[in-house]
């Protein structure tokens, strides 16, 4: 299945990575069956925020909860590396769900797109825009 992303999406993420450098950014990504439709900011609440993320659990809750109430599905995840490539770092592998979630990376020039699967990340060519 071809991953589509809005336009809004996209900029939002590049919005976020820029206004938390040097510190990463982190949120979720929401959307139904026609792809990633919005993107929801979190709190970055690890204690080394400039090399590592987690978002804040509450933030985590509040979209599964709205998601079972007929919300916006959570298809994935984000975060930003402020000084690297738009790829899984090793810390990023180690903690991975491994749930099949999306995962999208963003750096300075770029964003990459993961596949969290079961046997480890696997990159996803770059999404189609939708307005």
């Amino acid at each position: 299945m071809e991953l589509v992303v809005t336009r809004a999406v996209i900029a939002l993420l590049r919005g976020e990575a820029k206004r938390a450098y040097p510190n990463e950014c982190c949120g979720i990504l929401l959307g139904d069956d026609a792809g990633i439709t919005n993107a929801l900011p979190a709190r970055n609440v690890h204690p080394s925020p400039r090399t590592h993320f987690e978002i804040d659990p509450q933030a985590l809750v509040d979209a599964h909860r709205a998601a079972r109430s007929a919300g916006p599905q959570v298809l994935g995840y984000y975060h930003s590396h402020p000084a690297g490539p738009p790829y899984p770092s090793s810390t990023d592998r180690a903690e991975a769900a491994h749930d099949g979630k999306v995962w999208a990376i963003v750096c300075e020039d770029a964003i990459g797109w993961w596949r969290d699967a079961p046997d480890g990340f696997t990159e996803l060519p770059y999404p189609a825009l939708r307005a």
